[in-house]
């Protein structure tokens, strides 16, 4: 894998990523719009829990296959890859299957705890896709393995369109004959069945297709699937916990805080689910700007895999020190902006100011969360795995008991307080652990502080104008229209700042692929 591959890789990743997360979260606006803020709490609420089954059903194995495949190819070692990839299919369809009927034969008590039953109907349908996507994400982790980014990448977008494109029409269509909440948030889990279907049929056909497909020159036994899948097993399991970062901590804020909303009063569940779909909100803008990071982190763990097999411990310093320029130089801007456009940004795109200081603490801490997701990868990728796993078990431990204790003082305010300060603690301890295994520099010759001030700049300068306005009385076009100008001027304030300050050379633009395309 050559020194671009980075670079290379996490181009391919962020475009393709990008159209994935947009579509992924934008959809939730107007899936709101079209049916409520009732129905967004349920999906809310509902697909955490999908999410969490799906992580642990797949146990981060194709994260696995992508490392021990670049293990195996760095040393040459190519005939070892078919077991791998057998033993990994077996593995992933039969966590599925396993996972899927837990979830239908507890979807009753599961339900009441997301909420109440109107919520059961969504988990049962949503359930469905853990029979295709375990298997699917193997062959992405295949590719990845090979350094080939494009099928993950085009896999992703395909899965988005379908799944994105039949949930909006659905609710359409199901909002305009009077369907209630409860089935309307049903059967638009529909999509998302649909979507892993036809990306894991794209998938099928490029591997069976591709060179890459390893030839079934030697037979494959039990014996063969014990000792592999051991192997494949003590990689992944310690990937799925740190890959579950995310969706863990969504699905902890599933089961708290309906939990806490009924210790202050709140018992009917379509009050819950309404609260919730307000703090949904907030989910939606974050799960966007934390997409850069997602990118690097997949292409990260095999290139950093390779570089300790070769020892190259220098290589591997300026690996982590680049990804972390990178995600710097997008996550700052993008939380003080979420923090900055609050107002305008709440009523452009939810029509109302409902939960607007959730909205500002759950859009700053996308930062953290960047920076958290990418540490994690970084651990994993320099075999640090059951670390990184520890760290979010604590982590995890902690957002349980402060979600409880900070809801009941602040409402869902405590909810969004719980998520920053539990992120900024994964990302300090992170970085710890990284620093004691290869001493890296986090601030690249202040190089990210000059980023943060920046960022700190342009979101006074496009925020402080909103203070002198009644936002609440402008119409939802002014606010996006305001929203659009002062993304604009934003990102000229901060790239121009940036320049002054030499953090990037004004010639960078030129250089990048995609702009000199």
């Amino acid at each position: 894998m050559s020194r671009s591959t980075l670079i290379k890789g996490t181009i391919i990743l962020t475009v393709a990523s990008l159209l994935s997360k947009i579509l992924g979260s934008i959809f939730r606006i107007p899936l709101q719009n079209i049916a409520g803020d009732e129905v967004l709490g349920i999906f809310s609420l509902v697909y955490p829990v999908y999410m969490v089954a799906l992580i642990l059903s797949v146990a981060g194995i194709p994260t696995a296959i992508s490392k021990l495949i670049a293990e195996e190819r760095a040393l040459d070692t190519n005939a070892n890859i078919r077991p791998i990839y057998v033993t990994a299919s077996i593995l992933a369809l039969s966590f599925g299957i396993v996972s899927f009927t837990f979830i239908y034969l507890f979807s009753s008590p599961i339900a009441y705890a997301l909420g109440g039953p109107t919520s059961r109907l969504s988990l049962i349908i949503v359930a469905t896709t853990l029979l295709i996507a375990p298997y699917m994400a193997v062959f992405r982790g295949f590719f990845q393995g090979f350094g080939d980014m494009g099928p993950t990448a085009i896999s992703q977008v395909i899965e988005q369109f379908i799944r994105v494109g039949l949930i909006l029409i659905l609710a359409y269509i199901l909002v305009s004959r009077g369907f209630s909440s409860e089935k309307i948030a049903g059967y638009i889990m529909i999509g998302s069945v649909a979507g892993a279907f036809a990306s894991f049929l794209f998938l099928r056909v490029k591997f069976a297709r591709s060179p890459l497909k390893p030839a079934a020159d030697t037979s494959y036994s039990f014996a063969t699937f014990s000792r592999v899948g051991k192997k494949i097993l003590k990689v992944s399991i310690p990937i799925a916990i740190g890959s579950i970062t995310m969706a863990l901590v969504n699905f902890i804020d599933s089961l708290t805080i309906p939990f806490s909303l009924r210790s202050i009063g709140v018992g009917a569940a379509n009050d819950i689910h309404y609260l919730y779909g307000i703090y949904g909100r907030g989910l939606a803008l974050v799960q966007i700007a934390t997409v850069f990071a997602t990118s690097i982190v997949l292409p990260l763990i095999p290139l950093l895999t390779e570089k300790l097999v070769n020892h190259d411990r220098n290589g591997m310093r300026a690996t982590i020190e680049k990804a972390f320029y990178m995600a710097n130089l997008i996550a700052w801007p993008a939380a003080f902006g979420l923090l900055a456009l609050t107002l305008p940004m709440n009523l452009g795109l939810f029509s109302d100011l409902e939960g607007s200081t959730m909205l500002a603490i759950i859009g700053f801490s996308s930062v953290f969360t960047s920076l958290t997701v990418l540490g994690t990868g970084i651990l994993q990728g320099m075999n640090l795995a059951n670390q990184a796993a520890i760290i979010i078990l604590i982590g995890i431990g902690i957002k349980t008991f402060s979600n409880i204790f900070l809801v009941h003082l602040f409402g869902l305010d405590g909810a969004a307080i719980s998520t920053l300060v539990v992120y900024l603690l994964l990302f300090i301890v992170n970085m710890i652990f990284i620093y004691r295994n290869i001493a890296f520099s986090f601030w690249n010759g202040w190089k990210v502080l000059k980023m943060v001030i920046a960022s700190l700049v342009m979101g006074i300068m496009i925020g402080a104008p909103t203070l002198f306005f009644e936002v609440a009385e402008w119409s939802r076009l002014q606010a996006v229209l305001y929203v659009g100008g002062a993304i604009l001027v934003g990102a000229v304030i901060y790239f121009g700042m940036l320049v002054i300050g030499k953090v990037i050379d004004k010639g960078i633009f030129k250089k990048l692929p995609l702009i000199k395309k």
